[in-house]
């Protein structure tokens, strides 16, 4: 009972582990007292080859690897074929070598299971006896650095297995070397032998969570065109989708497994934007993507493999929560985001896989919990938290069922530590996967073992983004329990609704007991304040834009990745990332600027002053404001008089937009001015831009000088006036005595030339409101504005 308890746990603690071999120690002093002399005698008449023998028990000169045990968990009748590599790791040539297979007392209980699986030495005590005779496999001689493979066929009758339970089996290599010419077990392979002859009366109820989760791919960049190309960080999730790839596998295994699927929808949006044309980041620029296909035959795979399982859909972006909790908590707005997460992942699996999946279950990292994260979780809309059972330990001699009530209306879901971490590690070696199989299936059967008459409901998690030999190993040893001889398939909120057990722990870890391990590995406060400064700058841009959505989506969805638990342990390509974001929105709101000006000259006491906003965006602009300020009003004032006025400015995709102001000076000199914009809830957009004014205004002295100018001009006029009168009298008299003379010489004489009056000169025009597509140079030098 006490081995079992302490199996909840997962680990006992150092100090639990050293009082109980204290204990052991003690009781065992009198029984070692009495067992020195015997000892002493039979080491003094024992052969020296016999004593030799003894001293290479356990010796691990040679490396045997178990890589296959056939049939799985076999039954009466069937042949059990273990088969593997000897590899000779010492100096010496082995000769004499031969194979021996073991078979060792049933294990007791999962602790003991653990023990053994912790072993490395060999003792026949603990192994088994050799079965001998017709099970003796000899090999060749092994030179040092030399593999021998081994196959061994082996009746289950002739194991001699008797009640059902989980045995540990063996294989050992015995032989000679030079130095020590006498039989000796130089090294030995282990694993487990799940027997279950017959249907256990009451079956584990055993939920495979099986994730589809990724790193973060897509850029916050989108193409200029209607269909916003998208950009890529780079390609390599296609080597994920394509066949032999690990979120290929990961489907193509799903489709034929128990399983309850757990999905970020980031990942299939972005499979779902390979389906079309999208660019790769490559240097400094892109290039086209080839791998529509591999994203369609993918995409259209899962579509059919989730009909009729239950789909569990994360945030989107799998932020994380525990990073949230302990460090982005502290940044205002950090929590905001993740409802919306939530709210966009259901749109998103209905649109893509065309089923309706569950968000109400939340997953922080290797399922450990402290009381700030299952509130970050809740505040996402989820009410029940996937743990695992090395956060929250027992104390029990049994495993009990998974999901139990942690308080405030959530429910945890507890999941097996040692089933759900049983495949992490280097699945391509058969030896490890094998073991890995076995020692799955030993605890399942040692579960269903531990409370005949009551069935449990257990939960399996892996970690999240599983390799592709992990995920077949995984795979294998769910095959193995297709026969449902001790445990049946079952989906995650089924085994969420399971009667919690009465003494079953339902406190939850205070902060000091989260692992050092895996806080280590959180986000840091700088990621959270990187996503505040990009939210800020997309809220203050998507105010003024006509179609919002082609900016607000991508780049939302970017800030969201920018949380998500892909980036543990990698906090540069984490900032990065965020940094990137950040970098290509802020070259998307510096499209909409003020352009530069020179400085103007005013020469009257009201003129206009032009200002030209500019827009290269391919959509509009609008709900701007245009502020110019003069810096000296009692020199220069705006509009009606003021020191500051407004504009609206709505200026459409690609053009330039001229707002004019009026101006009245007041005196001579200059006057700095600035020209901000604004959105229309008051906050500055862009940089300010600042010109001078210089006022030129006509004074009185300047008026008199002129004035007596033109009296001067009028009475020169006057004169000339009165002189051609005189003297045009003076020609009528001469022209009246000559046609008393001659009538018809008077009939062709020209008549006298007329004085022409001036024209008025004419106000240069105001440049154009829209000026298009025009250049966005300053103004020329020594610009002047006309009175």
């Amino acid at each position: 009972m006490a081995e079992a308890a302490d199996f909840q746990g997962i680990d006992p603690s150092p100090a639990r582990h050293l009082l109980r071999r204290a204990a052991a120690a003690v009781a065992a002093l009198p029984l070692l007292m009495g067992l020195v002399a015997p000892a002493a005698t039979a080491a003094a008449t024992a052969t020296p080859s016999a004593t030799a023998a003894a001293a290479a028990t356990g010796s691990r000169t040679v490396a045997v690897s178990l890589d296959t045990v056939t049939p799985s968990a076999p039954v009466k009748g069937d042949v059990l074929t273990l088969s593997g590599t000897v590899t000779n790791k010492g100096r010496e040539t082995v000769r004499q070598a031969r194979i021996d297979v073991h078979l060792g007392e049933r294990l007791s209980s999962r602790g003991a299971i653990e023990d053994a699986a912790r072993r490395t030495g060999f003792s026949e005590g603990e192994e088994g006896k050799p079965l001998g005779g017709a099970y003796v496999v000899p090999l060749a001689e092994i030179p040092s650095g030399a593999s021998r493979e081994f196959s061994i066929a082996v009746p289950v009758d002739k194991l001699g297995v008797d009640d059902a339970g989980v045995y540990p089996l063996a294989v050992s290599l015995s032989g000679r070397t030079p130095s020590d010419p006498y039989d000796q077990v130089l090294g030995a392979g282990r694993t487990f032998l799940p027997w279950q002859p017959a249907a256990a009366k009451s079956k584990t109820q055993l939920t495979v969570m099986w994730p589809l989760v990724s790193s973060a791919h897509l850029s916050a960049e989108t193409g200029s065109d209607d269909q916003q190309t998208p950009v890529f960080e780079s390609d390599a999730l296609a080597a994920e989708l394509a066949p032999g790839g690990r979120l290929e596998r990961m489907v193509t295994l799903g489709a034929e497994l128990p399983v309850t699927w757990v999905i970020d929808p980031d990942l299939l949006a972005t499979a779902e934007a390979m389906t079309r044309d999208y660019q790769v980041r490559s240097g400094d620029t892109t290039v086209p993507g080839r791998n529509q296909a591999v994203a369609k035959q993918w995409l259209n795979a899962l579509d059919k493999a989730v009909q009729g399982d239950k789909v569990i859909a994360l945030p989107y972006g799998d932020p994380d929560l525990a990073s949230l909790a302990h460090r982005g908590k502290r940044i205002s707005g950090s929590l905001s985001h993740l409802r919306p997460a939530t709210e966009l992942a259901v749109s998103t699996v209905e649109t893509i896989l065309h089923v309706k999946p569950s968000v109400e279950y939340a997953w922080p990292a290797n399922g450990a919990l402290d009381p700030s994260i299952v509130d970050v979780a809740t505040s996402a809309g989820a009410d029940k938290v996937i743990a695992r059972s090395d956060s929250m330990r027992e104390r029990l001699s049994y495993t009990p069922n998974a999901a139990r009530p942690i308080g405030g209306g959530t429910t945890a879901v507890v999941t097996d530590a040692v089933l759900s971490t049983a495949f992490e590690g280097d699945m391509t070696r058969a030896g490890a996967s094998t073991a890995a199989v076995q020692r799955f299936l030993a605890h399942t059967l040692a579960v269903t073992h531990e409370r005949p008459g009551t069935g449990r409901s257990v939960v399996v998690a892996p970690h999240r983004m599983p390799t592709a030999s992990q995920a077949e190993s995984m795979a294998s040893a769910l095959r193995a329990l297709g026969a449902e001889r001790w445990s049946q398939g079952s989906d995650l909120v089924t085994a969420t609704t399971a009667k919690p057990d009465p003494k079953a722990t339902t406190n939850v870890p205070s902060a000091r007991q989260y692992p050092r391990a895996l806080s280590r590995q959180e986000l840091p406060e700088t990621v959270f304040q990187q996503v505040r400064t990009t939210q800020d700058t997309l809220d203050n841009f998507k105010v003024i834009l006509t179609a919002a959505d082609r900016v607000v989506t991508p780049i939302g969805n970017a800030i969201k990745r920018e949380m998500s638990t892909s980036w543990r342990g990698r906090p540069q390509e984490a900032a990065a990332y965020g940094q990137g974001v950040q970098t290509h929105l802020q070259s998307l709101t510096g499209e909409v600027k003020l352009i530069d000006k020179s400085d103007l000259t005013l020469s009257g006491r009201s003129a206009t002053i032009p200002v030209t906003v500019q827009n290269k965006l391919v959509q509009g602009v609008d709900h701007l404001v245009l502020r110019l300020t003069s810096k000296k009003p009692t020199r220069l004032k705006l509009n009606d008089g003021e020191a500051a006025a407004e504009l609206p400015v709505r200026v459409a995709g690609g053009h330039s937009q001229s707002v004019k102001f009026t101006a009245s000076a007041n005196a001579n000199g200059p006057v700095p001015v600035e020209a901000q914009l604004y959105t229309e809830d008051g906050r500055p957009y862009g940089r300010p831009m600042q010109f001078t004014v210089k006022v030129s205004e006509i004074t009185s002295t300047v008026m008199l000088v002129i004035a007596g100018g033109v009296l001067l001009l009028v009475l020169a006029g006057v004169r000339m006036y009165s002189q051609r009168k005189r003297a045009a009298a003076r020609g009528d008299d001469a022209e009246a005595a000559a046609a008393a003379h001659d009538p018809e010489a008077a009939e062709d004489a020209d008549p006298a030339p007329s004085v022409a009056d001036s024209d008025d000169p004419v106000q240069p025009s105001d440049p154009a409101t829209d000026t298009g597509r025009q250049s966005a140079d300053p103004s020329g030098p020594g610009e002047k504005v006309e009175h």
